[in-house]
């Protein structure tokens, strides 16, 4: 089991479904967007406001492997972590149907963060994360 820093619970609704009746994959991914842009303003950042800033953490890449499906309804957690890898940050994100504690979907999230459109060493992260990069 994996050390968590931050949960965050949501709610699937009818229409992230396809029609098989289960969550569209597409979607796991977009869960795990928003609990990092909600772990942001956890850590005291604002992405809109470091965007006005000239300064973009970007997605570089995404790994997700899917294990048991959520359905309409269903209540879960994102729940995540974070390390360092050179310049990228790497955000490790698990998805729990709260029902029954079952894993549905874990991820893995690289970000790399960009200054005035040049690529930085990804120094901001340290700044801004330092209380959860120990």
């Amino acid at each position: 089991m994996r050390k968590y820093i931050f949960e965050l619970e949501m709610k699937v609704r009818d229409y992230e479904c396809d029609l098989q009746g289960v969550v569209n994959n597409a979607n796991y991914q977009h869960y795990m967007e928003h609990a990092r842009h909600e772990f942001l303003e956890h850590a005291g950042a604002n992405f809109g406001e470091l965007h006005q800033q000239g300064i973009d953490a970007m997605v570089a890449r995404v790994e997700i492997d899917y294990k048991v499906s959520l359905i309409s309804g269903d209540r879960f957690t994102v729940k995540l972590n974070i390390s360092r890898e050179g310049a990228k940050l790497v955000f490790l994100e698990d998805i729990y149907r709260l029902s029954d504690d079952k894993l549905c979907a874990r991820g893995r999230v690289e970000s790399i963060c960009v200054k005035d459109g040049k690529l930085t060493r990804g120094e901001l992260f340290d700044e801004i994360f330092a209380d959860y990069l120990k």
